[in-house]
């Protein structure tokens, strides 16, 4: 029993694996996630686990050669408003991990965006629980299609980076049912994941792994949940966390102790863990190994890689949000001269980081570490997905002649700008998980950059390459804005397609913009610059009021609100009539197309 309960970490870098482990691991072994041996003489195989929440990743390329379609980040998902693309995404997923030996997805994060300087919000889906819980449900329930175990993630109120372990959430119980929880609650109802990830924050002084209160009286008595509450890795502090409703200890060598052998073993002994609740564990992974059907198929042999790609690109396309346009886009015919500005349009599309990280076909076009405290400081590397955002506008727009400046400096940027019909001006910030940014600001100086661009060109287009919203200083300044987000490895074809009208844009905001940190809940991040790991109590005063609702509970006028989105063509809605019901409301109405464009 208690070979199902517990697994390793099989990634060989020093600091996680020794010689001596890695000699003795079974044959079976996926470097990847994570590892829990199976019992073969019951049939039970064992769960190879693959962090998936944007394609099947591959830590530090250790298995070379083996390459994953890397589909846009979770926030542009939820631009997409569309729960098919998200099953889809799912289920591409969940088939590429099957042909690479893996049969459970540590993918589906969903929390919602209550603080639009989380470092992981572009793994996520919204700010809005009814978004976030029908896509991070359709996804989890396209993976399961797949022959796979899925999760949904992290359990619950992961809502920062900062001091993640040691971060308590304060929050009243009907408010933390009426948010994050409900998201969480509605996507298990239409996914039916068959595991749940929980955090390593703490919820009202509890860890969340190890908090009776989530995982036993919430998931599985109130919800009747019946799969398995897993840990996030390192996020285990006691073999009490089983007796709280907890399952099985992950990524073991992470925690001071493999608590959930030796440690459990002498609180089965002693009492403190009936065999109930040690059967009960078991029980549940079995189970949903069982309903996922892992423990009858194996590896699938062969995938549509061409498939997958149209995937990631209509994702891609569904998920850029045009924010401004002031009648320059799309791109006329007459635009002569096109200047592209801005830090590594020329070759490819950035990518957020962490253990989300994906490796696609065409590999990465550049990667540049910048480092930094804490224990994520050796993944914080950023990397461009190849796929040069200015080929495909050359592509795109084959008769103009395409130009393009780093954007160093504001004098070369201008100069280039000022000769050009047109000038495009690419700006980017890297978001990873196990850091927050401090602000909303652009870094780099690149608002300089753009503010000289939009002075030497009165045709100016930005275009932002981001896993948040941001300021925008310069935004009276310029023609046009679109959002791209980390748009994946098609994310250059993508932009250049909405840019000259090939695709009508259709994205709408899963999260909304601040004009500044002052109208957020929490001014400045509790804790930020602290040594990682600092104890810090956090009330969340918003409660369920999380993004709009606190925008329009305060009377506060953001920078865009959520579900905010252009297009180049006009819709028309009537007559809308709402009809009561017993338990229900419905609401109806009819939209039509009025422009001269096809569009969503």
């Amino acid at each position: 029993r208690f070979r199902v309960i517990h697994g390793f970490m099989p990634i060989p870098i020093e600091g996680l694996v020794n010689a001596a482990d890695q000699a003795a691991w079974p044959k079976d072994v996926v470097i990847g996630a994570g590892y829990v041996p199976g019992v073969p003489r019951l049939g039970i195989p064992s769960l190879r686990e693959t962090d998936a929440s944007l394609g099947v990743t591959n830590p530090f390329g250790l298995r070379k050669g083996d390459t994953a379609t890397a589909l846009p980040a979770g926030i542009a998902l939820g631009a997409t408003f569309n729960p098919e693309l998200a099953r889809a995404g799912g289920k591409l997923v969940g088939a590429e991990a099957r042909v690479r030996g893996f049969n459970v997805l540590l993918g589906g994060g969903m929390n919602l965006m209550r603080d639009p300087r989380n470092g992981r919000n572009f793994e996520y889906v919204s700010e809005d629980p009814l978004l976030s819980g029908i896509m991070g449900g359709e996804e989890a329930r396209g993976a399961q299609e797949a022959g796979v175990v899925s999760t949904v993630k992290h359990f619950s109120l992961n809502s920062n980076e900062t001091n993640r372990h040691t971060w308590n959430a304060v929050i009243d119980d009907a408010a933390h049912r009426e948010s994050d929880l409900l998201a969480f609650q509605m996507a298990i109802e239409r996914g039916r994941p068959g595991a749940i990830m929980c955090g390593y924050n703490l919820v009202n002084a509890k860890k969340a792994c190890g908090n009776d209160h989530l995982l036993t009286q919430v998931l599985k008595d109130d919800w009747g949940y019946k799969g398995w509450v897993m840990s996030d890795w390192g996020a285990v502090d006691s073999a009490d966390y089983a007796m709280a409703g907890l399952d099985q200890q992950s990524g073991e060598q992470l925690d001071k102790e493999i608590w959930f052998d030796g440690p459990l073993k002498a609180k089965l002994a002693d009492g403190s863990l009936t065999r109930a609740r040690l059967s009960d564990m078991v029980r549940r992974i079995l189970r949903s190994m069982k309903a996922a059907g892992i423990t009858e198929k194996s590896a699938a042999t062969k995938v549509d890689m061409a498939a997958h790609a149209a995937d990631a690109l209509e994702v891609a396309r569904q998920g850029i949000v045009l924010l401004k346009n002031d009648g320059v886009l799309p791109l006329v015919t007459t635009a002569q001269t096109i200047a592209v500005i801005g830090e590594k349009a020329q070759i490819g599309v950035l990518s957020g980081g962490g253990s989300s990280q994906g490796l696609p076909p065409k590999g990465w076009a550049a990667s540049n570490p910048v480092g930094g405290p804490g224990s994520m400081g050796g993944w914080r590397v950023e990397r461009w997905f190849a796929g040069s955002p200015v080929d495909a506008l050359r592509v795109a727009a084959p008769n103009a002649k395409v130009e393009f400046d780093p954007g160093l400096y504001p004098q070369t940027a201008a100069a280039m700008a000022a000769r050009a019909d047109v000038a495009i001006v690419f700006v980017s910030k890297y978001e990873l998980e196990g850091y927050d940014s401090p602000d909303l600001a652009l870094p780099h100086g690149q608002d300089e950059i753009v503010s000289a661009v939009a002075k030497a060109n009165p045709n100016t287009i930005v275009v932002m390459e981001t896993g948040n919203p941001i300021t925008m200083p310069w935004r009276d300044q310029v023609k046009a804005i679109v959002a791209a987000w980390y748009p994946g490895q098609a994310g250059g074809q993508a932009i250049a397609e909405i840019l000259t009208g090939k695709v009508n844009p259709s994205g709408h905001l899963p999260i909304t913009f601040p004009a500044s940190t002052d109208q957020l809940p929490r001014t400045a991040i509790p804790s930020l610059g602290t040594p990682d790991r600092t104890p810090v109590t956090v009330e969340m005063n918003e409660g369920a009021d999380v993004g709009y609702r606190w925008f329009a509970k305060r009377n506060l006028k953001p920078l865009y609100p959520f579900g905010h989105g252009l297009s180049y063509t006009s819709f028309a809605y009537s007559p809308l009539v709402v009809t009561p019901g017993d338990r229900s409301v419905s609401a109806r109405f009819t939209i039509k197309n009025t422009g001269t464009r096809a569009g969503a």
